[in-house]
C-alpha cells in the first residue's frame, strides 16, 4: 500500500486523545420528601439555578406521602423539568427512601438534599469538585449547612444546640473528617458503588413519617460501615445549603423531644458502648435533680421550661441520661 506523503499526512486530522464524550449525569440529586410540597417546590427551584449544566445531573424526588393520587397530581407540575424524575414509595421511612434513590440513581455520585434545604447556585459543582480534591479514598462528602430561620430566634438557643437542628459548619477547609465529627443528611453525598457495598442506610434508624419519631444517626452509622470498608468521609464548606428551621422546632419542648430521641438513636446504633456509660449518666442525672428545689426533684424537673441556654443544656443532658438509663437498665443501690 502506498504511504501518504508528508504533506498529505499533515492534512489529516490528529487522532482524538481527549476524554471520551460524557455519557449520563455526573450526579444524582435525591430529595426524599413527606407531605411538604411547598418546601419541595422551593428546593427544586434552587436546583434549576445551579451552575452545573442541567445535562450533568438528574433530580430524583422520592415521595413518601401516603396518598399516591396526590403524589401523582403533584408530580405533573414537575413534568416540564427534563432532568427530574418522580417516584412514589409506599413504604415509609427516610432510610428506605434513600435506599430506593441509590438503587435507581443513574450517576456514580448521589447527593442527598432535604426537601427544606435550599442549595447555593454553585452547590453541586462544588460538591463534585471536592471529590477531585480529596481523591479516590473518600467515599462520601458532607457540605456546610447554615440555618434559615423563618421566625425570631429564642434567647435560649445556644450554638451548642444548633447541631440538633441539622446545622453543620466545620470550618473553611476541604478535608477528611476527624474523629468525633460527622455530616448531616440535609447535605451529604456518597459514591453509589460504595454505598451499595456498605449495604445502604439502616432502616432501624432515621425519621419515619411526619416527625412523630425523631430517630437519627442514620448517616453516622453508615459512615462507620463505610470506614470499615476502607473509605473515608470528607467535608467541604463550599457546597453550602440553607436549612429552613420550622418555627415548631424553636421550642424547649421540641428540644427535649429531640435529645430524648437522640438517646434512643444512640442506644439502637451502639447498645454495648452506650450501656457502658450508664453509671456516669445515672450519677449526672442525680446531680441535676439534687440542684432543683425540693418540690421539683421528680421527673417533672425534666419537663419544666428553663430560663437560660445553660440551664436548658443541663436539662437536656439530664433527659438524655434518663432515657439511656431506662433503656439500658439501671439498678440504684446507693440511696
Amino acid at each position: 500500500m502506498k504511504q501518504p506523503t508528508r504533506r498529505q499526512a499533515a492534512r489529516r486530522p490528529a487522532p482524538v486523545t481527549s476524554a471520551p464524550a460524557r455519557s449520563g449525569p455526573a450526579a444524582t440529586v435525591a430529595i426524599c420528601t413527606y407531605d411538604r410540597y411547598d418546601m419541595l417546590a422551593r428546593s427544586v427551584a434552587r436546583l434549576q439555578q445551579q451552575s452545573l449544566p442541567a445535562d450533568r445531573f438528574e433530580i430524583l424526588v422520592v415521595d413518601n406521602t401516603p396518598d399516591p393520587a396526590r403524589s401523582a397530581e403533584t408530580a405533573e407540575a414537575y413534568a416540564r423539568i427534563d432532568n427530574l424524575r418522580w417516584m412514589h414509595v409506599d413504604k415509609p421511612g427516610l432510610s428506605n427512601a434513600r435506599n430506593v434513590a441509590s438503587a435507581v440513581a443513574r450517576a456514580p455520585v448521589i447527593v442527598y438534599l432535604d426537601d427544606d434545604a435550599f442549595a447555593a447556585p454553585d452547590w453541586l459543582e462544588r460538591m463534585l469538585a471536592a471529590y477531585e480534591v480529596l481523591g479516590d479514598g473518600v467515599v462520601g462528602i458532607g457540605g456546610r449547612v447554615l440555618p434559615h430561620f423563618t421566625s425570631p430566634v429564642p434567647d435560649w438557643l445556644s450554638p451548642a444546640m444548633l447541631p440538633y437542628l441539622s446545622v453543620l459548619d466545620l470550618g473553611g477547609e476541604v478535608r477528611p473528617l476527624q474523629p468525633g465529627e460527622w455530616v448531616v443528611g440535609a447535605n451529604v453525598s456518597y459514591r453509589v458503588a460504595k454505598l451499595h457495598e456498605a449495604g445502604g442506610f439502616s432502616p432501624a434508624l432515621g425519621r419515619i413519617g411526619s416527625g412523630i419519631s425523631l430517630m437519627s444517626n442514620d448517616e453516622t452509622e453508615l459512615a462507620t460501615r463505610l470506614e470499615a470498608l476502607g473509605g473515608a468521609i470528607g467535608y467541604t464548606p463550599h457546597a453550602m445549603v440553607e436549612h429552613c428551621i420550622d418555627p415548631s422546632r424553636l421550642s424547649q419542648e421540641w428540644m427535649r423531644r429531640r435529645i430524648a430521641w437522640q438517646a434512643v438513636s444512640d442506644f439502637v446504633r451502639a447498645p454495648q458502648e452506650t450501656r457502658a456509660e450508664i453509671d456516669r449518666h445515672w450519677h449526672d442525672l442525680k446531680i441535676f435533680l439534687a440542684h432543683q428545689p425540693p418540690h421539683l426533684r421528680t421527673l417533672r424537673a425534666l419537663a419544666l421550661p428553663q430560663g437560660s441556654a445553660g440551664d436548658l443544656h443541663w436539662q437536656m443532658s439530664a433527659v438524655y441520661g434518663a432515657v439511656i438509663c431506662l433503656l439500658g437498665g439501671v439498678a440504684d443501690s446507693d440511696d
